[in-house]
């Protein structure tokens, strides 16, 4: 049997969590299968950022010309920062859900 642990504190969302209890339940076959379905639609998602990311990168590597204008290239990197500081939140996410979900 698992349980999960999370604290919405920790996840800084205890404000939308006030007022609904803390009291055990068992998730029903239904509500796994729902969020099971979830989690593989995250995986999806990155399995197709990590296409788009390696035709990116071979596009870049390649040695076909490429022009841009610095407003364009200030553009990209910016955007790979805010791509980079998602999948870095996301992972530390991850790892906090993984230990919030222990074996009984």
């Amino acid at each position: 049997m698992y349980e999960i642990i999370a604290n919405p504190e920790d996840y800084q969302i205890d404000h939308l969590i006030n007022g609904t209890g803390n009291a055990g339940i068992e998730l029903t076959r239904d509500e796994r299968d729902k969020w099971a379905t979830e989690i593989v639609n995250f995986s999806e998602k990155l399995t197709e950022f990590s296409k788009k990311s390696g035709e990116l990168a071979k596009l870049l590597q390649s040695d076909e010309k490429i022009s841009a204008t610095q407003a364009s290239l200030k553009t990209l990197k910016i955007q790979l920062f805010a791509i980079n500081d998602a999948l870095n939140s996301a992972l530390t996410i991850a790892d906090r859900l993984e230990s919030d979900i222990v074996h009984k």
